[in-house]
């Protein structure tokens, strides 16, 4: 009878520890499903941001932040994304005309977030060539801020800390 008690609480202790790792292990596997829904979500952003800047489509890339969104530049200083899309506004409408060719492309060191927030660290390489062929690259240490409403991603803040190296711009790959 102690003999069959005792394995009746084992087979018990047993059954428990298995309910409750079955559960954890389905409560990992909700997260990283969330998690890869939401990188997935923010891959897109950066694709569309990429196409945006190509094209020249100045409307989409201005439709990416969020209007109080802010532009840290280089720890210096702090501008409103109203003022910074007013500065690079030509350089749109030159890209879409053709008299030059822009490019921007990102990696991404750190990612961090939640169902609608998300805050990533990387490094974006831009490239412009102007009317005369003459090429500009520049490798820019940066951090975005965003925010998820109505179902869509807005940056926030973007921070581009400092320049990067193409070493480091590779080692992102």
């Amino acid at each position: 009878m102690k003999k069959n008690l005792f394995l009746t609480a084992i087979i018990i202790i047993v059954s428990i520890g298995t309910t409750k790792a079955n559960s954890f292990k389905n409560n990992i596997y909700q997260e990283i499903k969330k998690d890869s829904a939401r990188l997935s979500e923010l891959d897109k952003f950066w694709t569309e941001l990429s196409r945006t800047v190509r094209e020249g489509d100045f409307e989409g890339y201005q439709a990416a932040y969020h209007p109080d969104a802010v532009l840290v530049i280089k720890q210096n200083r702090s501008i409103s994304i109203t003022e910074a899309l007013d500065n690079w506004k030509q350089g749109f409408i030159d890209t879409k005309l053709g008299k030059k060719n822009d490019k921007v492309e990102f990696r991404l060191s750190k990612r961090i977030g939640s169902k609608t927030t998300a805050f990533e660290t990387g490094i974006f390489y831009f490239t412009s060539t102007d009317s005369h062929g003459n090429p500009t690259e520049d490798y820019i240490h940066f951090e975005m801020l965003l925010v998820k409403r109505n179902e869509k991603w807005y940056a926030l803040m973007e921070n581009q800390k400092s320049e990067a190296t193409k070493e480091e711009w590779k080692a992102l790959e």
